[in-house]
């Protein structure tokens, strides 16, 4: 369905670069991966009550995939919905990786002190999501699972875990949806099963748009019959 859109701005996360933002209510967010290669490391709330917060286990689960892509939705742990991925050129988004802290940074790339590198010291997606956490006065115990945009990682038949290279190309982009008010807070490093041995992540792409319906939502709202109930959850706070 095409909808009447209209930019409201736009900006660029560098690599290892972190921000955070509240999605409003029928806002829509593209995320691009400028160079290819890119992972955007994510966290959903709700913008005004943020003990609810994304909940992938339940996402997956109510939807029946580990795929995450178009037509899909991120759920609360309230079973609403945070945000419903509207458009995704890349096709596959990993909920298993989660990040990497400052250890394992360092085990992974070797020393990247401040001191030496200034700013491009190495960063790591544990103190860059606290960091954004703390402005909206959160902390540790609400740190939780985060979904990695633009990657992949595949499970064997041994049931490991392994990484896709390639996944996401330059231009590459996902949209998000806001069927209500989203606190958005993400950071742009490199996966942690991203087997490249040089610190080097990438920078993302955000472009805010404001739709003129919530049609946009229709392949998301029926691709599941467990979708439409939670749209219909999350409605009934704006009744």
């Amino acid at each position: 369905m095409n909808e009447l859109r209209t930019t409201l701005y736009e900006e660029t996360v560098p690599g290892g670069g972190h921000t955070s933002f509240i999605l409003k209510r029928g806002q829509l967010l593209r995320l691009t991966d400028l160079e290819g290669g890119g992972n955007t490391s994510v966290l959903l709330f709700n913008a005004t009550e943020k003990s609810e917060r994304l909940n992938l286990p339940d996402s997956l689960k109510c939807q029946h995939t580990a795929r995450l892509t178009a037509g899909h939705c991120l759920y609360s742990d309230m079973g609403r919905v945070l945000a419903a991925i509207t458009a995704d050129s890349c096709g596959w988004h990993d909920s298993f990786g989660g990040v990497l802290n400052a250890a394992e940074v360092q085990e992974k790339y070797g020393a990247g002190r401040y001191q030496e590198l200034r700013n491009g010291f190495h960063r790591n997606g544990v103190d860059n999501l606290l960091v954004e956490m703390g402005k909206w006065d959160m902390r540790l115990q609400d740190l939780l699972m985060c979904l990695n945009l633009f990657s992949r990682v595949d499970v064997d038949a041994d049931g490991c875990f392994r990484f896709a290279q390639g996944n996401s190309k330059a231009g590459d982009y996902v949209e998000l949806y806001a069927p209500m008010d989203t606190l958005v807070v993400l950071t742009a490093l490199q996966h942690p099963l991203d087997p490249n041995p040089q610190y080097a992540p990438k920078p993302i792409g955000l472009t805010w748009q404001q739709v003129a319906s919530d049609g946009i939502s229709v392949l998301c709202r029926t691709s599941r019959a467990e979708n439409g109930r939670g749209f219909h959850n999350t409605e009934r706070q704006y009744l």
